[in-house]
């Protein structure tokens, strides 16, 4: 496929991003371990924001120490439309804190990015499934909000900023008016300098999260950068008491911009504020509070993650702590936030090949959630293992570990004082995707494994599905387990939960998966557990789940018109119909590929209707 210019230049941003931090990298991070946590405070002026950078990144400079990390680019439920068909809606970690998507449906029509446009289809009826518009955007489109005749599009762009150090790409908030479909009509676009972190909708208000650098590495010296945002072609740079710092961070590289927008009316509605401190990496998101972590790294350690917490209620923001925790996060489901405490799952140290040379433990942390401080502890879980999945589930918290075998435990945090192990189960493989069936039931999405013959690792095979028994937590059993082809399969479902469709009242599971299979009868001999398999098919499986029945595969949906595709792929595949997204409307199943809309019938997966996408 060939690369678009705004691809090119998107990358072209990133790179000169990373050439910026390998200046950086010439310094380490001096974090104060004794720093208990703080509240937030905001600054008086843009002399006292200088002064602040400055006093601070002397003392960096002269020890030579700063290093940072590149923030991480990238963190179903039902719904009932006027026609009164059910109709399924990102899959989301907290109920009621809507997740950008590439693809949105509000029961009638279907919205989803495909390269530079968005596209809306009309997909219900089924048999009459059309296109009904398309905007075509100057950017790199990301993700997509609908609520209430409303379309917020969020993407990568090149903004007017003339004298950015750093390139002119920042993110926007693009936002349309489609109650009329088939006119799409611009109501207003807010951008912000620098790299897209997360974003969440609450109701009618979109808060997005973006990162930027505050300082310019000159020859022996820094030059203090200020935040700026984009309001329909005005810029405005963030007044300076609506920046705020920790004293616990120890070199502010960097401003995390919350921006919140309703994106219900078309003038106002706009609010900004931002906390100097370090690069975001992901962040979890409450009703009421934004947690943004921010890894910070000791030359040689073990690193630590900073958190800070952002109150949020409408377009008012209100940034009021920080804390911080040993070790590194892997993902928006190592957090929760749960009846006044915030929760965190780390990893310290390095996993190694031979088990004697790892230094890799996994922790479990409580903090008060006002003021971030930590009142309950469990360390050194899993020794040598990394944790490679989790989910909290009110008072019980589930991870998954993996250096040879996944032990699935399960955590009692009903004192928050006071978190204990109730259980663990070891089985081959992993789970990359812990989704709860219900209260006693998980689903985990991830790889199978065969244990190596030469260290303490094993070698991952084919996809694998499996639903966990928690109803006795001391002693989980795997009561479901499905295999998908062999080494070599993938799914974007192992990174990504937006392609994880679940319902629990149908029964419903659908995956988008590509299919590698290994041919033994061109093998003499054993086959090396090593060898990847030749792509066979790539599409959207569907299972029924059940804790009576396990897991059965009902069917697959491919968009692929030969198998030529497949086969001239080599190891990478790459293909406009490629599926990445389904969802369902009525009793439609909808595939969704970059090129092409594929909708069946969800009682016999038979072929209703199609529309190519141009």
């Amino acid at each position: 496929m060939a690369e678009s210019s705004v691809t090119r230049g998107f990358v072209a941003a990133l790179s000169l991003i990373l050439i910026v931090s390998t200046f950086l990298t010439a310094f380490i991070v001096q974090i104060n371990e004794d720093s208990s946590a703080g509240g937030l405070k905001s600054f008086n002026s843009y002399e006292e924001i200088r002064s602040f950078v400055k006093a601070r990144a002397d003392e960096i400079l002269n020890a030579k120490a700063l290093v940072f990390s590149i923030p991480l680019m990238a963190d179903s439920g039902l719904g009932v439309p006027k026609g009164a068909f059910e109709y399924s809606t990102t899959n989301i970690q907290v109920s009621g804190v809507d997740e950008a998507d590439t693809v949105k449906t509000d029961g009638r029509y279907i919205y989803m990015v495909s390269e530079n446009s968005v596209f809306i289809v009309e997909a219900y009826p089924p048999e009459n499934m059309r296109k009904a518009s398309r905007i075509s955007v100057d950017g790199y489109p990301m993700g997509l909000f609908v609520n209430d005749g409303r379309l917020a599009v969020i993407m990568y762009e090149d903004l007017p900023l003339e004298d950015s150090y750093y390139g002119s790409w920042g993110t926007s908030l693009t936002i349309y008016d489609v109650s009329d479909a088939q006119n799409p009509r611009l109501v207003r676009k807010i951008s912000v300098e620098g790299s897209y972190v997360s974003s969440r909708m609450i109701g009618k208000h979109v808060y997005m999260v973006t990162t930027k650098p505050a300082v310019i590495i000159l020859e022996k010296d820094i030059e203090v950068l200020f935040p700026r945002i984009i309001v329909n072609g005005f810029i405005l740079t963030i007044p300076a008491d609506k920046i705020f710092y920790s004293n616990m961070t120890g070199a502010p590289e960097s401003y995390t911009i919350i921006t919140a927008t309703d994106i219900s009316v078309e003038e106002d509605g706009v609010e900004s504020k931002a906390v100097l401190t370090g690069y975001a990496a992901c962040m979890y998101v409450s009703l009421s509070n934004i947690y943004v972590a921010m890894p910070m790294w000791i030359h040689g350690g073990e690193g630590s993650t900073e958190i800070h917490r952002i109150r949020i209620n409408g377009l008012k923001i209100e940034c009021e702590a920080s804390g911080k925790v040993p070790g590194r996060i892997l993902n928006q489901f190592s957090m929760d936030e749960y009846q006044g405490y915030f929760r965190i799952a780390t990893t310290t140290g390095y996993v190694a090949r031979f088990l004697s040379e790892a230094t890799s433990a996994n922790h479990v942390y409580v903090l008060d959630s006002e003021a971030l401080e930590i009142i309950g502890r469990l360390e050194n879980l899993a020794p040598g293992e990394e944790i490679y999945s989790a989910r909290f589930m009110g008072s019980r918290c589930y991870l998954v570990t993996f250096k040879k075998v996944d032990p699935l435990f399960t955590i009692d945090l009903s004192n928050p004082a006071e978190p204990r192990v109730l259980g663990k189960l070891k089985i081959p493989g992993y789970s990359d995707y812990l989704h709860p069936y219900d209260e006693n039931h998980l689903i985990g999405v991830g790889k199978e494994t065969v244990e190596a013959e030469e260290g303490d690792f094993a070698w991952y095979q084919g996809l694998k599905i499996s639903l966990f028994d928690v109803s006795n937590v001391t002693s989980p059993r795997e009561v479901g387990k499905i295999i998908l082809g062999d080494r070599g399969t993938d799914s974007p479902a192992l990174w990504d939960h937006h392609a994880f469709l679940f319902d629990r009242k149908r029964s419903l599971l659908v995956i988008p998966v590509l299919e590698a299979k290994i041919f033994r009868e061109k093998y003499s001999g054993s086959i090396p557990p090593n060898t990847y398999g030749e792509y066979v098919f790539q599409g959207a499986y569907v299972f029924r789940v059940s804790p009576e029945e396990g897991i059965t595969l009902r069917g697959r949906i491919t968009h692929l018109k030969d198998q030529e595709e497949l086969n001239k792929s080599g190891y990478y595949f790459n293909s406009k119909y490629t599926v990445t997204r389904s969802l369902y409307v009525g009793d439609v199943l909808y595939t969704v590929s970059s090129g092409k809309i594929k909708a069946n019938s969800l009682s016999d997966l038979s072929e209703i209707s199609e529309v190519e996408l141009d």
